[in-house]
């Protein structure tokens, strides 16, 4: 129940009128007639009031007329929900997903078609499109997408009116959901499924190994997750890895599957280390660059050297353990250069984050670039600066037993590994399978969700007729009852 001008009932205070009138009975004496008055003595006149709620019928009735009254004048309405007025809003799908989409949810989009839904597309712009021309147009086929479903909802919340509903059908694979989760305000309802294409296997990379044989990095994608294994291909393809040359250049691919075939890597990665006194930094360097090249796979060569002159130019990576200045040729011919940064040494007692390895002592310096590793504090142990194409880690630290427990632990030769690496592997997303729960892909929300197929409108209803109806039978009875009451006491 809803009142369109609930001021109005500030009169229900008036009640307090007719209860105060009834306890306010003020009767007149009673007479009594004698016949002779000769012996009554005379006495002194009294008199007396009684507070007592009388004709308790007639105080409800006028109570009861006046909260009718102040019921009227605040202007009720009925609210109530209308079950057989479905409510209106959107269907969407992304085009390129259309018919498998579809195809999973035909009996609930019919009907809301049917109920009067609009169907639009779920991509930039909301295109609203003729649903049955779709399905006519053989052309239109599922294809590969990329797209950020996340940030898609983010501006159907902004283009669709408040009170529209929204029916959303998509694949609930993870590459379409990126970022942080949306806050909307949408009525809405999304429904996901797992597509009929579920598992992928690729070749995500090839290389000549150190002995000379070709190793292949093999993806595997399910709903689960993804894993990579590395195979050794066999000339006669035994493994089910096809190895093709042309012009010189090895290439491998998966047979039968139909995927372009991927170039054999046959650089070699190398290293060069140089340092002029630190021998036992270098030392724990050599052996986890060692264990990390084992792992990367690739032709690997990792050489020491004792003069600045012997480096020869085009190193993938230079590591320049000492505190002398760093050529500034060297800088323009390798790739990559990590360093021991000079400066004064203190004493510190706290970790380095990533590896949580204790640090007992590091330069103070200040950092330049961009923070890789740092410690308990926040402070830079190594931060990585961009100088053309080259890119120059700085090193506040020492690869040392008493400078830390970092070359004492395992995580040591991991921590060199990503270094190497680089940029992480990004699985392509025609063979990126994984999934993502109704939980996980559902955006935070405002309001509740909805099921479409029973979702009502709501409608108000003026109710004022009636009360003014109540309010004249009220008034009828009262003064009916008011009327016999002064007749009896007459």
């Amino acid at each position: 129940m809803l009142f369109s001008n609930p001021i109005w009932f500030i009169a229900l205070a008036a009640i307090g009128i007719p209860v105060v009138i009834h306890l306010w009975n003020i009767r007149p004496g009673k007479t009594l007639k004698v016949g002779s008055i000769a012996l009554i003595t005379e006495a002194s006149k009294t008199s007396s009031r009684s507070f007592k709620l009388l004709d308790i019928l007639l105080l409800i009735l006028r109570c009861l007329l006046l909260s009718l009254l102040a019921f009227y004048l605040a202007g009720p309405l009925w609210h109530y929900f209308s079950p057989e007025k479905k409510a209106k809003g959107w269907v969407l799908i992304p085009k390129e997903n259309f018919r498998e989409s579809y195809g999973k949810f035909k009996p609930r989009v019919d009907s809301l078609i049917k109920a009067g839904y609009e169907f639009h597309e779920f991509n930039k712009g909301f295109a609203k499109r003729d649903w049955q021309k779709l399905l006519a147009d053989t052309t239109l086929q599922d294809t590969v997408s990329n797209k950020n479903y996340w940030e898609l909802v983010k501006q159907l919340d902004a283009a669709l009116n408040r009170g529209t509903n929204a029916y959303i059908i998509t694949p609930n694979l993870a590459r379409n959901f990126k970022g942080d989760k949306p806050f909307i305000h949408l009525f809405f309802r999304w429904d996901s499924y797992t597509p009929a294409d579920s598992v992928s296997r690729w070749i995500a990379g090839a290389w000549m190994s150190n002995i000379g044989d070709i190793k292949a990095l093999v993806g595997n994608s399910t709903p689960m997750g993804t894993s990579f294994t590395t195979q050794a291909v066999q000339a006669n393809g035994d493994n089910g890895i096809a190895l093709n040359v042309a012009n010189g250049q090895p290439a491998v691919s998966l047979k039968n599957s139909g995927q372009a075939s991927v170039d054999v890597d046959t650089t070699e990665l190398t290293i060069a280390v140089y340092s002029d006194k630190y021998a036992v930094d270098v030392g724990y360097l050599k052996a986890a660059l060692e264990a990390a090249t084992n792992f990367i796979g690739p032709k690997a060569s990792i050489k020491q050297y004792t003069a600045p002159s012997q480096i020869p130019a085009g190193q993938k990576w230079l590591f320049w353990v000492s505190d002398a200045p760093l050529d500034r040729r060297l800088i323009d011919e390798t790739s990559q250069v990590f360093r021991y940064e000079p400066g004064k040494v203190s004493d510190v007692s706290t970790t380095i984050t990533p590896g949580n390895f204790s640090l007992a002592k590091l330069i103070n310096a200040q950092p330049a670039g961009e923070v890789i590793w740092q410690d308990g504090f926040g402070g830079a142990v190594l931060a990585k600066e961009q100088r053309g194409q080259t890119s120059v880690y700085h090193f506040y630290s020492h690869f040392n037993p008493s400078w830390g427990d970092m070359v004492w632990s395992d995580a040591f030769p991991q921590q060199i590994l990503k270094l190497l690496s680089g940029q992480p592997y990004q699985v392509p997303p025609e063979y990126d399978k994984r999934t993502l729960s109704a939980k996980q892909l559902l955006p935070n929300s405002a309001v509740n969700s909805y099921t479409p197929s029973s979702v009502a409108t709501t409608s108000s209803k003026d109710v004022s007729p009636y009360a003014w109806l109540l309010l004249f039978v009220v008034f009828f009875a009262e003064r009916l009852l008011a009327y016999k009451t002064k007749t009896n006491n007459g």
